[in-house]
């Protein structure tokens, strides 16, 4: 995960760091996440179970109680794997896991209004477009926009159906 990420980190701009994190840190990080009991997905192929394509996650969108039953998601995927799925099933897990646990949104926010893939892949979980925040971030001498999008978890009840009191 740590290759992976730092790939990402220092050839692209869908992540916002400027120096890729050593394995202590990316260790660190997985652990605040799972031991919250918040989901990380990996997804490998079944033949080499070492092997990671692509991660996701979720973290709870702001640290604050009113924020309990919404998320912020994000996706790696190898260079060597990119377009082959393994992010679409690795960020659906998540998913399939927050819906499970209660969770009501989930918000992605995508660096960079020209990353197709990310944009796309969301686009094909669900997720509908939120928002633009123009030129947050600054990378490798450019300015850069956050795409907002956003995907409701919750089943909305049928029309007609009765509302608890």
């Amino acid at each position: 995960m740590q290759l992976i990420y730092g790939h990402a980190v220092e050839t692209g701009t869908g992540t916002f760091e400027i120096t890729a994190p050593s394995l202590d840190e990316i260790t660190a990080r997985w652990s605040n996440i799972v031991d919250r009991g918040w989901p990380f997905m990996v997804a490998s192929p079944p033949e080499d179970m070492s092997r990671v394509l692509a991660f996701a996650y979720a973290v709870q969108y702001r640290d604050r109680a009113a924020y309990e039953k919404t998320f912020e998601v994000s996706v790696y995927a190898a260079h060597t794997s990119a377009r082959i799925g393994a992010g679409s099933v690795a960020l659906a897990e998540v998913l399939t896991s927050l819906r499970t646990d209660g969770a009501r949104e989930a918000l992605a926010f995508i660096g960079d209004s020209y990353n197709a893939a990310s944009i796309g892949l969301h686009r094909k979980l669900g997720f509908q477009h939120a928002g633009v925040l123009k030129n947050v971030g600054e990378k490798f001498g450019k300015l850069l926009d956050v795409v907002v999008m956003q995907r409701t978890l919750t089943a909305a009840k049928p029309p007609g159906e009765a509302t608890e009191t």
